[in-house]
């Protein structure tokens, strides 16, 4: 016991030691050192507690993504579960309404088979009453029958046979009827053949949009847009006059050929297209479209052109009377020998009472309208020189030339039409045939013939052959400064050194396109436009008088009133085929125009032009 307390108390000595020398200890230890072990202690638990801190919210994060992926997978299995029964309550549903349908099917099934029944049996006795009363008809038709054979018979087979006799005559007469008419028609083209008058066809063009446009004049009222021109006919037009106070009255015009609003274009071209054939027997021929703006004059010589992705066949179907007789004349052309005939365009623009030539060039090699004047050669034809002329192989190069230089063509907007053409354009062929057949030379030598004698009645022949070519003037060497006396070639009269089969022979295909005609009041035409409507007036009354003087058998035909007449001197006055096609309007709104041109083309028909010149088959040039 006692050993023990003394080694505690030796213990208690040495830590009261101890303890004396650690609070001596403060006198030689540096409490800033001590601070700073502490202080980065501190630091070091700091940086761990952060570093613990961060991997516990990456693991929170992590945990909180486990969270959404199992609440999404959970909304998802709950979403397949409401769909899945969704669909087993919409295939219920389903099922429920097939077999509401369907046993609503059954029970109208049930009442039709019950209508049918009904319906059957309905039947049942209307068969079997109609048997019965057929039954009846006959038995009583057997009676008649019996009764009109015993009694009657007689009289029935005299009837029929006269009512056969009577058929067999109608028909007869119908027959002779249609001989007689084709006969008269035939007669009638003959005589117009003969006499050489001037074929005048009308064409009647449909009601367009802008007839319904009202137009107001200075103290007039508003037109109408009433149709009164009808073409009653294949060779008759009808107009309902309408005067205020006074009862319709309906005028009636006669003409070669009516078109009416539903002929197409073939159908016009299928009458014109007979003409053709006579450019190479040896015969000018003239087409020249008349009428007032809007009324379808250069639809009807051109035609209208349709957007591109149209067929080729819509296309050509839509064409004018002047592409079509082109590739009509090259396809008459292609029948005979390659090298036998060539063709030459030239195109003339009347404007303002002056002559423009639309294929000339200027030294760009664009092409420019440049002046030019027409002349009466010493044989009474008509010239242009220095006119252009552009040698052609086929219908397509001539309607490229045409589009080319159509845009050089006058056009102003009117009240009528908002492209109205202000000028005349003449689109001329020049067929020139190398080796001319004996129909040709026949023509040639009755009028060199012809005009000798005239000739000597004036005291104007001489050994040189003082007249100038008939056909002269279409040769491009051809000019107002060159001798009056021309080579061999060109004269009409030939000479024993050169044979007639060398000459070249000319005929001309003039296609003419006229400007509207109309009353300034119409056009609504101010200012310079002005000057424009009366050229265009005055030109075309200039060729009323022209027609008007030759149908009266004047001595004097005024052709030098206007230049469009000059021009076409030799296709109004000559032997030369003219077919004037009058463009008319339907509408009461423009019904005085409609007249006028009916009345110019009533005064062309009376003209009584030089009796065409027969020609020889057996005629023998060496």
């Amino acid at each position: 016991m006692f050993g023990g307390g003394h080694s505690f108390f030796c213990i208690f000595l040495l830590f009261l030691s101890l303890a004396l020398f650690v609070l001596k200890m403060p006198l030689f230890i540096n409490r800033d050192r001590i601070f700073a072990h502490q202080v980065h202690l501190l630091e070091h638990k700091l940086r761990s507690k952060e570093e613990r801190i961060l991997e516990l919210e990456t693991q929170n994060a992590i945990l909180h993504l486990r969270l959404a992926e199992c609440l999404e997978k959970l909304h998802l299995e709950h979403e397949e579960e409401t769909e899945a029964q969704n669909l087993q309550l919409q295939q219920r549903n389903a099922q429920d309404l097939t077999r509401t349908a369907l046993v609503k099917l059954l029970s109208e099934v049930q009442v039709l088979k019950q209508d049918l029944s009904e319906v059957f049996a309905v039947y049942v006795s209307f068969s079997t009453e109609l048997e019965e009363q057929s039954k009846q008809l006959l038995e009583k038709v057997e009676r008649a029958s019996t009764f009109l054979n015993g009694h009657h018979g007689d009289n029935v087979q005299d009837l029929q046979a006269r009512v056969a006799a009577l058929e067999r005559s109608l028909e007869e007469e119908k027959e002779r009827c249609g001989a007689e008419r084709q006969r008269r028609k035939e007669i009638h083209n003959t005589l117009v053949e003969l006499r050489g008058n001037i074929r005048v066809h009308c064409r009647v063009r449909p009601v367009l949009p802008f007839d319904n446009i009202q137009s107001l004049t200075s103290g007039s009222r508003p037109a109408s847009s009433e149709q009164v021109v009808y073409a009653i006919s294949d060779d008759t037009v009808m107009v309902n006059c309408q005067k205020p106070g006074m009862s319709v009255q309906n005028r009636i015009f006669e003409f070669e050929r009516v078109h009416g609003p539903e002929d197409s274009q073939d159908v016009v071209f299928e009458e014109v297209k007979p003409l053709l054939t006579s450019l190479l027997d040896g015969y000018n021929v003239c087409i020249m479209a008349y009428g007032q703006t809007g009324s379808g004059k250069t639809h009807t010589m051109m035609g209208s052109r349709l957007p591109e992705e149209n067929s080729a066949t819509q296309q050509e179907a839509q064409q004018g009377i002047i592409p079509k007789a082109a590739a009509e004349l090259f396809r008459l052309i292609s029948e005979k020998p390659e090298p036998s005939h060539t063709v030459e365009v030239s195109v003339i623009e009347v404007y303002n009472n002056e002559l423009f030539d639309l294929l000339a060039k200027d030294e760009q090699g664009n092409v420019v309208g440049q002046r030019r004047d027409v002349i009466t050669t010493s044989s009474g034809t008509s010239q242009v020189p220095s006119l252009t002329y552009e040698p052609v192989c086929n219908a397509s190069e001539v309607m490229q030339i045409i589009c080319t230089i159509l845009k050089l063509r006058t056009r102003c907007p009117t009240l009528v039409h908002t492209e109205s053409s202000r000028s005349h354009l003449i689109v001329t062929l020049t067929i020139s045939s190398k080796s001319p057949n004996a129909l040709a030379l026949t023509r040639r030598l009755q009028s060199a013939k012809k005009d000798m004698l005239h000739s000597t009645m004036k005291d104007r022949w001489s050994p040189r052959c003082h007249r100038a070519n008939p056909t002269a003037h279409y040769s491009l060497s051809t000019s107002p400064a060159s001798s009056p006396c021309l080579s061999p070639l060109d004269s009409p009269c030939p000479s024993p050194r050169h044979s007639i089969s060398q000459t070249p022979f000319r005929t001309r295909l003039q296609l003419v396109d006229l400007a509207g005609s109309e009353c300034v009041g119409m056009c609504g035409a101010t200012g310079g436009a002005l000057w424009e409507v009366s050229c265009i007036n005055r030109s075309l009354s200039a060729l009323s008088d022209v027609l008007g003087a030759l149908a009266e058998q004047r001595p004097h035909i005024p052709y030098r009133n206007s230049k469009l007449t000059h021009l076409l001197q030799d296709s109004i006055g000559g032997d030369a085929k003219l077919l004037v096609m009058l463009c008319v309007s339907p509408t009461q709104r423009y019904i005085s125009e409609s007249l006028q041109s009916l009345g110019l083309g009533t005064r062309a028909r009376q003209v009584q032009k030089e009796p065409p010149r027969r020609k020889n088959n057996t005629l023998k040039v060496k």
